[in-house]
Formats: C-alpha cells, sequence, structure tokens
C-alpha cells in the first residue's frame, strides 16, 4: 500500500510566487529521486458548511494563505530512501540554506508521514 508525507503551512499570499518557484524545483528532484507524486495546493474554497477549516485551524496572520501539499510514495521504506536522496541533494540545499529565508513560516508548518487506509 501507498505512503504519503503530508504538509500543512501558512504562507503570506504575497510570497506564493517565490513558494511556487521554489516548489516547482523542489517538485522535480523528488520525482528524478523516485516519488511517485508531488503535488502543492493553495487554499482556494475555505467556507465549510461544517468542520473546522483550515484557516482557523491554523491561526492563519492576516494576508496569509494555507498550502497543503503531499508526496506519495510506493511505501514508507520507499518514502525513506527517496527522501534521504533528497536531502543529500546539493539542489535542495542551495534553495534556501537559512530556514529564516524561507517564504512560508518554517516554525508553523505541520508535517506527517501518513500509511494509506483506503485507495479508490
Amino acid at each position: 500500500m501507498s505512503y504519503v508525507d503530508g504538509f500543512l503551512l501558512p504562507v503570506p499570499k504575497k510570497n506564493l510566487a517565490a513558494y511556487k518557484k521554489m516548489a516547482a524545483k523542489a517538485g522535480k528532484i523528488w520525482r528524478e529521486h523516485g516519488a511517485l507524486d508531488y503535488r502543492e495546493c493553495v487554499a482556494d474554497d475555505m467556507k465549510t458548511a461544517f468542520g473546522m477549516p483550515y484557516p482557523k485551524l491554523m491561526k492563519l496572520k492576516k494576508g496569509e494563505v494555507p498550502v497543503f501539499s503531499w508526496i506519495m510514495f510506493k511505501s514508507r521504506k520507499h518514502r525513506d530512501t527517496v527522501n534521504a536522496k533528497v536531502m543529500k541533494d546539493p539542489r535542495i540545499q542551495a534553495m534556501c540554506p537559512d530556514p529564516k529565508d524561507m517564504p512560508f513560516d518554517v516554525k508553523r508548518m505541520c508535517y506527517g508521514g501518513f500509511k494509506t487506509l483506503v485507495s479508490a
């Protein structure tokens, strides 16, 4: 069964173009190292009729937008192998050597690995 790394992060709207550029480069690198799929999705419809909308959950600041991202792998072992290669890739390290220069608040990023429960 597949494995997914999922991310939820606050991105200032003024930084979306920079984030998109960085994410496009990162996606290419992850795919080159074996990731099956790589997606970066920016919030579009956050007016939910039930449940808690992402902006409230994330306690977004004025001018921020949620970005939901995922990377798909064959398995957790495959994820660990691919991510190890990606983290050693000098292109990733060169993209943003200082976390303070990231186009989003790294401290407020949510991340986790997920086993696929249902694949329809």
